[in-house]
């Protein structure tokens, strides 16, 4: 038996408040309920995992992560950690698109491989940038309340705002104009999360050209199956389009890269695990894709090993990792987030670089 083979696996609710509901246009979350995984290999190194799921993005809840991921530990007994790819097919014929939890099992398999050898993800992923900026996003709140996010936000120096819309184009005006107020020099991203029709996406856009408003970045204007639609707001809206609950496999990322329906691909680890994001990532690079980095409600387990993943890769223009900063308080111990929304991902020196502070 190798030193790397798996001999436990265990998992537990992590079950936060947070310090403010979020809410987009699918609903609205005002806790984190997501799951702890912990592997632990022959040689006693032992590597951390987090399923963050989404009832509002497909459905998938904590109670049904958990279950998922104790049904497939049974899978992983006995398998090499450092066989990544051998681990992760054998997730996906188990779970099948139960993406959170094959995301928190491969983690945590990758963790207790790389804790074992002695290297941060980052270099397993390609090292090839060490420096990324996340966004900070104002969520759907009335217009005041959006203007003092966004002076936080500029005061934490950061360059770029997400803004959620998708419930109403005219109270959306009112919240991205009061951002621009308040952040006149942010570079803006938009993110409509299904929430509007093509006719209402081009609309939004328009109303905002006339007040000298061009986003750099709308992602997911329309629903997922509106490939057409999004191909519209694409081509005549004057807006790169990211496409993010459209691409939830690597068929829809192949779908994507033949189509040219967007220009950007968001990938979440959360969607579909670790393995299946790197082939997602490959194709929108072969395809001349724009890539994104995003993230479910994650903490900073889930975040850096999401920020190693894109450095590691490098090629990502927009980067979506901010959802710790709404967390009450945090369970975890590592690195933190810069000054500007910085990962360092050179600071990490093996692993995640992040524990659970009760491991």
């Amino acid at each position: 038996m190798s030193p790397t083979t798996i001999t436990a696996v265990s998992a537990a609710p992590l079950t936060l408040p947070m310090r403010e509901p979020f809410e987009i246009a699918g609903g609205t979350q005002s806790r984190v309920e997501n799951v702890l995984v912990r592997v632990r290999l022959k040689s006693g190194a032992r590597g951390w995992g987090e399923c963050a799921p989404l009832p509002a993005f497909n459905g998938e809840d904590q109670a049904s992560t958990l279950a998922a991921v104790r049904r497939a530990a049974e899978e992983l007994i006995g398998q090499d950690a450092a066989r990544p790819l051998a681990v992760a097919r054998r997730l996906e014929h188990r779970l099948g698109r139960r993406g959170a939890a094959r995301a928190g099992l491969e983690m945590a398999a990758l963790d207790a491989w790389a804790r074992h050898a002695r290297f941060p993800l980052w270099t397993y992923f390609g090292g090839a940038e060490a420096l990324l900026h996340t966004d900070v996003t104002v969520a759907i709140v009335g217009p005041k309340a959006a203007a003092s996010a966004a002076r936080r936000i500029s005061r934490m120096g950061i360059g770029t705002i997400k803004i959620k819309i998708g419930k109403d184009v005219e109270s959306d005006v009112e919240r991205v104009l009061a951002v621009v107020g308040a952040a006149p020099r942010a570079r803006l991203i938009l993110d409509a999360n299904q929430g509007y029709t093509p006719a209402q996406a081009l609309g939004m856009l328009r109303a905002l050209r006339r007040r000298g408003v061009r986003p750099a970045l709308f992602e997911q204007p329309v629903a997922k199956d509106d490939w057409d639609g999004m191909a519209r707001v694409d081509r005549d809206g004057g807006v790169p389009v990211a496409a993010d609950e459209t691409v939830s496999s690597r068929e829809d990322a192949w779908r994507l890269a033949r189509s040219k329906a967007a220009s950007v691909v968001n990938v979440k680890l959360m969607k579909y695990g670790i393995s299946e994001a790197l082939e997602i990532a490959a194709v929108a690079k072969a395809a001349g894709l724009g890539l994104m980095i995003g993230a479910m409600i994650e903490s900073p387990l889930a975040l850096w090993c999401a920020a190693q993943f894109a450095g590691g890769l490098g090629g990502f223009s927009f980067v979506d990792l901010d959802t710790s900063l709404w967390f009450a308080r945090h369970p975890m111990r590592g690195p933190g987030l810069g000054r500007g929304g910085a990962y360092d991902v050179a600071r990490v020196r093996v692993g995640t670089g992040i524990t659970p502070k009760r491991a």
